[in-house]
This record gives structure tokens, C-alpha cells and sequence, in this order.
């Protein structure tokens, strides 16, 4: 038998660093963002267009400088990611159904079209009302329109018969500006056909 000496030390595994490890650790978070955010944007549909920003992907080497005037890479937006809910704030009869019927035509996943809580003004100027994580649908949505709409933050309440928006995050409140008119920033028409809008950044 053996025995272990009083003054003797036992052999012990060596440890990572703190730093390594939480490189590791932070590593492993960003991809699983990354991922989770990829699958969060939309499911990947064929209906796609640009969404305003400048593509992350690309890089500027040290020391160079970006032209402000010059086009920047779009990355792709999903139109069919995301839901939209059009309510009528016009007062003309069937105009947020109609609107739901041209938005579902150019690939937008719209619900089924209601009108406004009792008591709420009637709109002279169509507005699009985004939750938050939508902002980018909702310049979309702005531009399909044409863009001469008001944008903003989903008001709180939310002023629909039902007192919500269901699974959709962007909020159409259509006015007497748009009400039974066509698509203004569709080219062409037709399936697919939903505006572009490109921003330089800078």
C-alpha cells in the first residue's frame, strides 16, 4: 500500500483563463445571435427587396475613405416576412379592404382588413405604425404607398375595433389620401413589383 506524504501536492488539470473563456463565450453568443436574428428577420421567402441600409458585409480597410455619394450594397428584406394589419380611418367603405387586396397582391402577408375603435377621427393622411424590430418593414411599407405617409411608433392604445393588431407589427391606418387609390410606389404592377428605396450611408 501506499500512502501520501504529508508535504506531497496532488498533480491538478490546469484551468483556462477567465479571458479566454469568456472570448469563447462571447464568440458563441454572437453566432447564436446571429442565427436566431437570421431566422426572426423572416422565413426566407422568394419575395424579396431592398430594404434601405447598407450591406454589413461590407468592409472599408484601414485609412480609406467612403464616397457619401457613391451606391451602397442592399442587403435583402423579406416583404413576406412580416405581417400587416390595415384598419380604415378614411370613413369610405371597403377602402381597407381593398388596400389589403393590393398589398397582398404585390407578396405582402396582410390580415383581414377592420376598421378603426369607435370614437377614433376620421384620417386625412394615411399613417404606418411599426412595433419595435419593424422599422425597417415599415419604411418599406411607407415607400409601397409612396411615400407620403406618416411613420411612427405603434400609438398605445391601439386605435382598432379590436384593440389589437394580432400577429402583425405594422399598423396601416389608411386615410382619405389613399383610400380606393392605387399603389403609388408599385413600378409596373404585379406580383413582386413592391418599391425600392435606397439610402447612401454615410
Amino acid at each position: 500500500m501506499s500512502q501520501q506524504k504529508p508535504g506531497a501536492k496532488r498533480p491538478s488539470l490546469s484551468s483556462p483563463s477567465t479571458g479566454t473563456l469568456g472570448a469563447a463565450v462571447a464568440v458563441v453568443a454572437l453566432v447564436l445571435g446571429f442565427l436566431i436574428l437570421r431566422d426572426v428577420r423572416g422565413d426566407g421567402g422568394p419575395a424579396t427587396g431592398p430594404v434601405g441600409v447598407a450591406d454589413p458585409s461590407g468592409s472599408v480597410a484601414p485609412g480609406e475613405t467612403i464616397d457619401p455619394a457613391a451606391p451602397t450594397t442592399l442587403a435583402p428584406f423579406s416583404i413576406n416576412g412580416f405581417k400587416i394589419q390595415v384598419a380604415n380611418a378614411s370613413g369610405l367603405a371597403g377602402s381597407a379592404g381593398d388596400m389589403t387586396t393590393k398589398l397582398q397582391d404585390q407578396g405582402y402577408v396582410v390580415q383581414v382588413a377592420m376598421n378603426v375603435a369607435a370614437g377614433t377621427a376620421k384620417r386625412m393622411k394615411t399613417g404606418v405604425f411599426y412595433l419595435a424590430g419593424c422599422e425597417a418593414a415599415s419604411q418599406n411599407v411607407a415607400a409601397v404607398l409612396g411615400g407620403n405617409v406618416e411613420v411612427a411608433a405603434m400609438p398605445q392604445p391601439i386605435p382598432v375595433e379590436t384593440g389589437t393588431v394580432g400577429e402583425a407589427c405594422i399598423l396601416i391606418l389608411l386615410g382619405t389620401d389613399l383610400a380606393n387609390k392605387p399603389l403609388a410606389g408599385v413600378v409596373g404592377g404585379g406580383s413582386g413589383s413592391a418599391a425600392t428605396t435606397t439610402t447612401v450611408a454615410g
